[in-house]
C-alpha cells in the first residue's frame, strides 16, 4: 500500500484514493462530499466512460432512434439539429441505455448478441478509464493544483480485473498510486440494493461468461427463447445473482487496500470524518502487511 501507516496517511502532503464495491453503498456520495470540501479531485470512472471513451456509441444510437422519426431524420439529414448525450457524475442514463438489456424488441430488448458487443465496448472502456487515472492524477496537480485526489469507480470494476493475480496490469498500477478501499456492504445492505433493483432495473457490465450462463440459466428456467424474455426480468434476476458472484472479487480486491463498511461510510460527515475512517482501516489492515 502507499501509505505503510495511519501516521503516513494523516501525515501526507497527498491523499489519493480509489473506492471501490457495489453500487449504492456511498462511493459517489464520498467523492462528492470530498469534491465538496474544496481541495480533492473527483475523477469519476463512468462518466470518463460515458464521454471519453462511449460518448459516441451513446450519440449514434440515439441518431439512430431518431432517425426512425420523419420529421428529425429531414433535420438529421440537413444538420439542422445536434444530438448529444447529457452525462453527468448523478446521471449516468445515457450509458445505461445504451448498454441495454437482452430479449423482447417488443419490451425494448436488443438481440443477445448486440447486447454482447455492446457489453465488451464497456469493458474496453473500462480499462481504458482505470489506467488513465494516473494521468488524471498528474493532471489534478498541474492544471488545478488539487493533491489530494479521489477515483469513484464502478460497480463493475471486479468485472474487470484479476484481483488474484499479482501482476494484474490495472491492479498493479491502480495499486502504486493509490490507496485501494473497499466498501463493503451487510447482508441487510446486499437486500436493499435488490429491492432498490427490482423497483427501477437498469443495465450493468457482466463478465461475458457469466452472463451467458446467467442467459442460458434464465432461459432454461422459463423455458422462453431469446425473443420471448422479458428485458427487466432477465436483469432483475441476474442481479440478485451478482451480488454473490462479485463478493469474492471484491474481497480479493480488498488485499490490495483496506475495508471500510457502508454503516461506517454512512456515519462520515465531512473530510476530517472521511481521514479518520481511513486511517482507522489502515491501522486494522496493519497486522496483515
Amino acid at each position: 500500500m502507499i501509505y505503510g501507516s495511519a501516521q503516513d496517511w494523516r501525515k501526507a502532503e497527498r491523499r489519493r484514493v480509489l473506492m471501490f464495491g457495489m453500487s449504492g453503498l456511498g462511493k459517489t456520495h464520498l467523492s462528492s462530499m470530498l469534491r465538496g470540501a474544496g481541495g480533492w479531485f473527483h475523477y469519476s470512472i463512468d462518466y470518463r466512460i460515458g464521454t471519453r471513451y462511449m460518448g459516441e456509441f451513446i450519440a449514434d444510437n440515439f441518431k439512430r432512434e431518431a432517425m426512425k422519426v420523419p420529421f428529425l431524420r429531414e433535420l438529421l439529414l440537413t444538420d439542422s439539429v445536434y444530438i448529444a448525450s447529457n452525462i453527468t457524475f448523478d446521471n449516468l442514463a445515457p450509458l445505461s441505455t445504451y448498454l441495454g438489456k437482452p430479449g423482447n424488441p417488443a419490451k425494448g430488448g436488443l438481440p443477445f448478441a448486440e447486447y454482447m458487443r455492446r457489453q465488451d465496448q464497456h469493458r474496453e472502456a473500462e480499462v481504458a478509464a482505470l489506467l488513465d487515472t494516473m494521468r488524471f492524477i498528474d493532471r489534478a496537480d498541474d492544471i488545478y493544483g488539487y493533491g489530494d485526489f479521489v477515483c469513484d469507480s464502478g460497480g463493475s470494476i471486479c468485472e474487470v480485473v484479476d484481483p488474484w493475480n499479482p501482476a494484474d496490469p490495472v491492479m498493479t498500477a491502480l495499486s502504486q498510486n493509490l490507496l485501494m478501499v473497499w466498501i463493503k456492504g451487510s447482508d441487510a445492505h446486499t437486500a436493499e440494493l435488490v429491492r432498490r433493483f427490482d423497483r427501477a432495473p437498469k443495465p450493468m457490465y457482466y463478465q461475458p461468461h457469466f452472463l451467458e450462463r446467467m442467459w442460458d440459466e434464465y432461459r432454461s428456467m422459463t423455458g422462453e427463447d431469446a425473443m420471448q424474455v422479458d428485458p427487466d426480468a432477465f436483469v432483475r434476476w441476474t442481479y440478485a445473482q451478482a451480488l454473490a458472484h462479485r463478493q469474492p472479487r471484491y474481497a480479493a480486491m480488498a488485499d490490495w487496500g483496506v475495508t471500510v463498511t457502508a454503516e461506517e461510510v454512512a456515519e462520515v460527515r465531512d473530510e476530517a470524518g472521511f481521514i479518520d475512517l481511513i486511517a482507522r482501516a489502515i491501522e486494522a489492515r496493519a497486522p496483515r502487511t
